[in-house]
């Protein structure tokens, strides 16, 4: 397990249906793939879904769900989605400023007063836009959790953060950190006066529908629904460890939904349709700033958002993310007729097989 957190502190950064016919757009594609990510790649388990311009969904799957047992990947199963969950905040948040709730603008000092403090931090001097784009120079909690997995309380993991030095004065540049998302939330908590997971739930994921998408309560360790089993290593040479079971409040507001790629695909085409946010704030919240790691060349960060672009021009909108055991990439086209999202069920310090994970969502959303 200690190895488990150990790369969690350097990783998490970013309804069942029927397979496709040949009629597909190009399905033949995707399922290669996916098979090229179990067979080449070593690994264990890829599933996919893809919506066409057709409207319909088709669902993929390769590899196996459970190394001990052998068993069939459950299609459309439900895996740790990390750092996706960073756009569910994002949502959250922007619906307060469209509330006039929120000001974006305004610093974190005016919804948790005195709280932000440390060595070059002070919450008086950093913005809501700055948590939300990535640009608040406040160090990454991540790279000080105990090796233990454990329950985190929010405030213990920002807690962890402010022990560090900040890495930059607000607004001056760009880096990935889980802790500000997890300041996000918590602004969240103290406007709305209720659990962030209860404000996810009803102005997401009740309202989409999303049937298999959930915030893990406290102390919930496993996965509810059918699901593939996720797998940690440090290198392709050594062997694959079980981490499916863990606590995940070490993500908290960062990175702890559990979700499928369908629902996945549903959530982010609603968000670009603009059925969850006002024009506005959904303007906000594609307003982009180059991104550097852990996002792939070319990427562009929002607000909780991430432009990527296509191999055959323009951009996909999504966020990707990375859990112990679960690697997801996908998104939803500029035009929002084509959405697709793949997970894999391995975990590991080498991140070449995640290039070709990134390359099937291309040619789904290329096809």
């Amino acid at each position: 397990m200690s190895a488990v957190v150990a790369v969690a502190a350097g990783a998490l950064t970013m309804g069942a249906l029927m397979p496709a016919s040949s009629a597909a757009a190009r399905p033949d594609t995707v399922q290669q793939g996916l098979n090229a990510l179990v067979d080449s790649d070593g690994l264990p388990a890829a599933l996919a879904s893809v919506g066409g311009a057709d409207g319909r969904t088709r669902t993929y799957t390769a590899g196996v769900g459970d190394l001990a047992t052998g068993s069939k990947v459950p299609r459309d199963g439900q895996v740790r989605i990390g750092s996706n969950t960073k756009t569910f905040t994002s949502v959250v948040v922007l619906q307060l400023v469209a509330e006039g709730k929120v000001r974006l603008e305004a610093p974190v000092d005016t919804y948790l007063p005195g709280l932000v403090r440390g060595k070059g931090i002070d919450g008086r001097h950093i913005t809501v836009r700055h948590l939300l784009q990535q640009t608040s120079g406040l160090p990454d909690y991540l790279g000080h959790l105990d090796e233990d997995v454990r329950y985190y309380d929010p405030y213990e993991l920002l807690g962890l953060a402010l022990r560090q030095q900040a890495h930059f004065e607000p607004g001056k540049q760009w880096e990935y950190s889980n802790t500000n998302y997890v300041l996000a939330g918590l602004i969240a908590q103290r406007v709305t006066g209720r659990p962030l997971a209860a404000e996810m739930d009803r102005r997401i994921i009740k309202h989409l529908d999303l049937r298999h998408t959930y915030f893990p309560a406290p102390g919930e360790t496993g996965i509810r629904e059918p699901h593939p089993h996720g797998y940690y290593r440090d290198t392709a040479s050594q062997p694959l460890g079980d981490v499916t079971e863990m606590d995940p409040s070490w993500a908290w507001a960062a990175g702890q939904l559990v979700s499928t790629n369908s629902d996945l695909n549903r959530f982010f085409t609603a968000l670009l349709d603009g059925r969850l946010l006002p024009a506005a704030q959904l303007a906000q919240m594609r307003a982009t700033v180059p991104a550097g790691a852990p996002f792939a060349s070319g990427a562009r960060y929002g607000l909780g958002l991430v432009s990527t672009p296509l191999s055959c021009g323009g951009v996909y909108w999504g966020h990707g993310g990375s859990f112990p055991g679960y690697e997801t990439r996908g998104g939803v086209t500029e035009d929002g007729r084509r959405a697709a999202d793949v997970a894999v069920t391995v975990q590991q310090s080498d991140k070449a097989p995640m290039k070709h994970v990134e390359s099937v969502v291309d040619s789904a959303l290329c096809s």
